[in-house]
């Protein structure tokens, strides 16, 4: 049936944004690009997959007629982007949908609705836990590989544990891992790998939401928020479980508590001075942590911060990308930092954490005279 609905601009705007942010288009899948659009008595449905991950989207619309129709979903966003409008009325005409407005008129060529991949329903529901806890534990996803060739290192493993969902994710040079504390459904079990850019995503969209849903069931995971149900399927491949949590059994030789933002500044200032690979370093003295880097053809940069410390007086040298990834989820506050011996890896986490989250973010030191870290 032809589609004929009322719906606010600035709603579907903001779904139509926040939907090609979730599922981008990718031109070697054109069959996958589009949007369903389904009016009905509850409002205006937005639905697209784009082949591993799919999202469901619903703005409050007044249905004329009850329908649906396809378009593309960047063409979608594109156009209701910029509309000065506060109302559109979208109906399908013959093969194209007219977005219209008081002045204006827009029409979008329509997909075929016969062949169109219609996204599935979510999984059923294994808990709930509060929206800045899951903004908060999405953060590990920052220390997942961006290579393809490994797709084990590409996503964030979720596992439930009691009253926790473990989260972890690493691209074997670091690892971050969270427990944010959930409230898990009778019977409940989390069980699942999912890819860690999507989880960042979804970090930063739901992490507004007061509460968000964890769904998973048959290989299938999904998070939901008001109006909003994202899902995927799991990675089918096993994870080291037992040795990545072996690594989270860290045993300090020192102790160092910083402000995190002004580490980070100091690292950012001395990987101008890191040499090609961009390695600093980093010496615990007396009440202060000094951050240097050297290069022959760059110069070198020496600059120290007033720190607490417990235990040995030592120094360690870190690529500077990863100390600021590690540093980046505890901006605002101060960070403790747990070296161990040789070149077992430094962990980073908030000196007061937060009651519903452990985060912790593993990196693992540079060899003192790896060649890699000669300029």
């Amino acid at each position: 049936m032809a589609l004929d609905v009322s719906v606010g601009a600035g709603a579907l705007a903001e779904a139509a944004a926040q939907l090609l942010r979730l599922l981008p288009v990718r031109a070697h899948q054109p069959a996958l690009a589009g949007v369903l659009l389904r009016a009905d008595a509850e409002g205006l449905e937005l639905a697209a997959s784009d082949g591993e991950a799919w999202a469901r989207v619903r703005v409050p619309a007044t249905a004329h007629t009850d329908g649906e129709a396809v378009v593309s979903r960047r063409a979608l966003a594109d156009t209701v982007a910029t509309l000065d409008a506060a109302q559109l009325r979208l109906c399908t005409e013959g093969a194209r949908l007219a977005v219209r407005t008081e002045r204006a008129r827009f029409a979008l060529p329509t997909l075929d609705l016969d062949t169109f991949p219609r996204p599935p329903r979510a999984p059923a529901r294994q808990g709930t836990l509060a929206g800045a806890d899951w903004r908060a534990a999405a953060a590990v996803a920052g220390a997942a590989s961006r290579e393809d060739a490994l797709p084990l290192f590409t996503a964030v493993r979720m596992r439930s544990a009691g009253a926790v969902v473990s989260m972890l994710a690493t691209d074997r040079f670091r690892l971050a891992a969270a427990r944010p504390v959930w409230r898990p459904e009778p019977g409940a079990e989390l069980d699942v790998l999912i890819p860690a850019a999507l989880v960042a995503e979804l970090g930063r969209q739901a992490g507004r939401a007061a509460e968000v849903g964890l769904h998973a069931e048959d290989g299938r995971f999904a998070l939901s928020w008001p109006g909003w149900t994202v899902g995927t399927a799991s990675l089918a491949v096993a994870f080291p479980d037992r040795q990545l949590d072996q690594l989270l059994a860290t045993q300090a030789e020192a102790t160092a508590r910083v402000d995190a933002d002004e580490l980070a500044a100091a690292v950012g200032r001395a990987a101008h001075y890191a040499g090609p690979r961009g390695a600093v370093t980093l010496d615990l003295g007396d009440g202060e942590l000094t951050v240097r880097g050297s290069d022959p053809l760059a110069g070198e940069s020496s600059e120290t911060l007033k720190a607490d410390l417990l235990g040995d007086h030592l120094t360690r040298q870190y690529q500077a990308r990863y100390l600021l990834d590690a540093l980046r989820p505890f901006a605002g506050r101060q960070a403790r930092l747990e070296i161990q011996s040789a070149l077992r890896p430094t962990a980073f986490t908030a000196a007061s954490p937060d009651p519903g989250v452990d985060l912790r973010y593993l990196v693992v030191p540079l060899r003192p005279t790896d060649p890699a870290d000669r300029p």
